[in-house]
């Protein structure tokens, strides 16, 4: 039997599916003008709130939510729970962009602005968007992905080069290593891509790495530097 996929429905349909892809994008646009500043924590899905990297990605939220940063997740569950969690306990505007699945993926009781979309490169604008940072948690093939285009935007200058932080050296190091000595050996990359990459391996090491970068470039937000004396 041949599977039904979501692709395969629409194709009766293509001209209204257009109207609702600029449908999601504008609800996206009115829902989240705003917020800044804000910086978007991607990362697995499935890490269960017992896990000690469920506690570090709400510590982190929680510390940058202080600072007054708007924290925006992918509104699931796992790493995307902790950081919204941790952004309702600092009293920032907790964001969860969550998205339609097969599975059902149920957003998350931690946010005080959700969307829901249907489409994912809808979402992935969103999440990108309005933040001026991203962390990256250890996370599967969503976050890698997430994680690419990220970069790609910035490598081609699409978005202005904002800190990208790796947190978990030994969780990033194999994949770092790999780009050094495969893509980047062959001419693919070059040396100054990693300038984008800041690898953390602790809360502090990536409160400090976010807050140092928006002392330098001067482009903190008023609630920012009123709670942290920077200006």
């Amino acid at each position: 039997m041949t599977p039904e996929y979501e692709i395969n429905k629409l194709a009766k349909e293509e001209a209204w599916r257009m109207f609702r892809i600029i449908g999601e994008l504008v609800e996206g646009f009115d829902k989240l003008s705003g917020i800044e500043p804000a910086v978007t924590i991607y990362g697995s899905a499935r890490l269960k709130p017992d896990d000690e990297l469920y506690a570090k990605t709400e510590e982190i939220a929680r510390r940058l939510g202080e600072l007054g940063f708007s924290i925006i997740s992918g509104g699931g569950p796992g790493v995307m729970e902790a950081a919204n969690k941790g952004a309702l306990e600092a009293g920032v505007a907790s964001i969860g962009l969550n998205i339609d699945l097969p599975e059902e993926q149920i957003c998350n009781p931690y946010t005080t602005k959700a969307i829901t979309f249907k489409h994912f490169f809808a979402r992935k604008v969103m999440l990108v968007k309005y933040a001026t940072a991203f962390v990256i948690m250890p996370g599967g093939m969503g976050t890698l992905d997430e994680l690419s285009e990220v970069l790609t935007l910035m490598q081609t200058g699409k978005i202005k080069p904002f800190p990208v932080v790796l947190f978990d050296s030994k969780y990033w190091n194999g994949f770092l290593d790999w780009l050094r000595n495969e893509t980047l050996a062959r001419g693919f990359v070059s040396e100054d891509d990693f300038d984008l990459l800041r690898v953390c391996d602790t809360p502090d090491e990536v409160v400090d790495t976010v807050q140092q970068w928006y002392i330098k470039h001067q482009i903190v937000g008023r609630r920012a530097v009123s709670q942290t004396g920077l200006g």
